[in-house]
């Protein structure tokens, strides 16, 4: 079975037993369609780049959430129901590609460069490494150098 995430905005002014509540019935979704719900990840209220217009009115800012399962090929086909939930803005389902699972201990689902804190501590104004420029610079002109 493949590996899905699912991406769940919902109206920032839902309660947390009402998320819950939709999260449940999707996880039973999943696991009545012998799926594997492996990961739940709540970012919390998030402000949005425009307005989504739905007919209590306009929205700019959701709560996030994305649960990661493993589920049937079809099952994108089965979760379309979202579309009439109520407390949903929008949906995503995006299916991991190349996902290889560990040969020997459990299940490790940590993607390099997934964290925005990997970078924590890297100083981009001390870093000497190259930005990758020189092709595009005149004939005459000078780098800069401290």
């Amino acid at each position: 079975m493949p590996l899905y995430d699912c991406m769940l905005l919902l109206k920032p002014h839902i309660k947390k037993e009402l998320m819950l509540a939709l999260v449940t019935r999707v996880g039973k979704h999943v696991q009545m369609r012998n799926g594997v719900l492996t990961d739940i990840t709540s970012f919390g209220t998030v402000q949005l780049g425009y307005g989504i217009k739905k007919l209590d009115g306009r929205y700019f800012q959701g709560q996030l959430m994305q649960m990661t399962m493993m589920a049937t090929p079809n099952f994108n086909k089965e979760l379309h129901y979202l579309n009439k939930e109520d407390l949903l803005l929008r949906w995503l389902l995006v299916k991991h590609r190349n996902f290889k699972f560990p040969e020997s201990g459990g299940l490790k689902l940590d993607y390099p460069g997934s964290n925005l804190l990997d970078c924590v501590g890297v100083d981009y104004d001390t870093a000497k490494e190259s930005d990758g420029d020189e092709e595009y610079r005149e004939e005459g002109e000078e780098t800069q150098s401290e």
